[in-house]
């Protein structure tokens, strides 16, 4: 099992916040995402030995890509996992910069291609393309992307990029691996095609146990094989009450303004793996414990990953056994603040993780 951590470049605090945008009755950030900050918690992760962190990308947070590029010299061992828009930026472009960061950083680029699920926001960024046509676009972007890494010069005319003499003057011998997530048919096919990592948002184990079969089909199919991961908040301590008791004082920060402002930015996406989130709770505080230790209560205000793991640290890690034995390799995991979390779940979760192998 690969662990990992999560940069929340938003900025941070004792509360659930969004993740990669500004919403109406956001409360104030605490602790603002400077430099300085992110570089303690990307410090934290790499003592408490997350292999990598995650650095999102939106309208209300920093470039991933930049920030990730500042990181890199901050620390030592910790690999960025950095999110880009497939279609914001010229994969030749990309392509370029990725070279430039392994180059620098000691081969320490991961990369998350994030397709977009909100039409609002991709308008706002000058993206006009519908759902199906954004994956389209970034399955040419991928494929695109690794021909670029092995060399040139060679042409391409496909229907959304055209190149002539492209290719990168000296082939990147490390290419970063590529992450991918989506759960519409359309993500599906460019993940099982083009991903490295498929990953998915943390749901019951018998819902990711059927979207992994179909997975491992449609990979079949493309004669490819994939690693998969899950992306889950945590909320652990040494007791279960205890660990509740903080889920509630969580629950307690979410005021209906809040949840509303945020449901009703999730109804207008295009994205079925919010879809999927929001229908865990359906955008009521009650009933949230969706499945022994997953509780659904994040997913009222940020968008995207909406369920956190909450329990003694004994429970916490059962369940992640449980995700792996389906077949689950990688885990990105977070919590409030990120920078303390950190410590905690390097602390008293890892060890326990690493004390015996998992069978799958």
């Amino acid at each position: 099992m690969r662990f990992h951590w999560f940069l929340p470049t938003s900025g941070d605090g004792h509360q659930v916040r969004p993740a990669t945008t500004t919403v109406a009755a956001s409360p104030t950030v605490s602790r603002p995402p400077t430099l300085g900050y992110l570089t303690q918690v990307a410090r934290a992760a790499e003592a408490a030995g997350f292999d990598a962190a995650l650095t999102p990308i939106g309208s209300g947070c920093l470039d991933p890509l930049v920030t990730c590029a500042a990181l890199a010299g901050a620390t030592e061992r910790l690999r960025l996992l950095v999110a880009f828009r497939p279609g914001f930026t010229l994969p030749t472009v990309l392509a370029q910069q990725a070279q430039t960061f392994q180059e620098l950083s000691g081969g320490r680029l991961l990369l998350n291609a994030v397709t977009g699920g909100d039409p609002v926001e991709q308008r706002a960024y000058g993206d006009f393309l519908g759902h199906d046509e954004r994956y389209a676009r970034t399955a040419e972007y991928l494929e695109l992307l690794r021909r670029i890494w092995r060399g040139g010069p060679f042409d391409f005319q496909g229907t959304y990029y055209r190149i002539e003499g492209g290719g990168l003057g000296t082939p990147l011998s490390d290419p970063p691996e590529i992450y991918f997530g989506g759960a519409s048919p359309a993500a599906e096919r460019v993940a099982a095609r083009h991903a490295d990592v498929y990953l998915m948002w943390g749901e019951p184990p018998a819902a990711i146990a059927e979207r992994l079969e179909r997975m491992r089909a449609l990979a079949a199919e493309a004669g490819r094989t994939l690693r998969y991961g899950i992306r889950l908040h945590v909320i652990a301590r040494e007791t279960a009450e205890e660990a509740w008791a903080q889920a509630n004082r969580l629950l307690a920060g979410m005021d209906p303004e809040r949840i509303a402002a945020a449901q009703a930015r999730f109804a207008r996406m295009d994205s079925v793996g919010q879809r999927r989130m929001t229908a865990l709770h359906g955008g009521s505080a009650e009933r949230l414990e969706v499945s022994p230790n997953l509780w659904a209560g994040v997913g009222l205000v940020p968008e995207g990953a909406g369920t956190a793991l909450v329990g003694s640290y004994d429970e916490v890690a059962e369940r992640i056994r449980e995700y792996a034995a389906l077949g689950l390799e990688e885990f990105i995991l977070s919590g409030w603040p990120h920078l303390e979390e950190a410590l905690r779940v390097g602390e008293f979760i890892l060890p326990r993780l690493a004390a015996e192998p998992v069978a799958v």
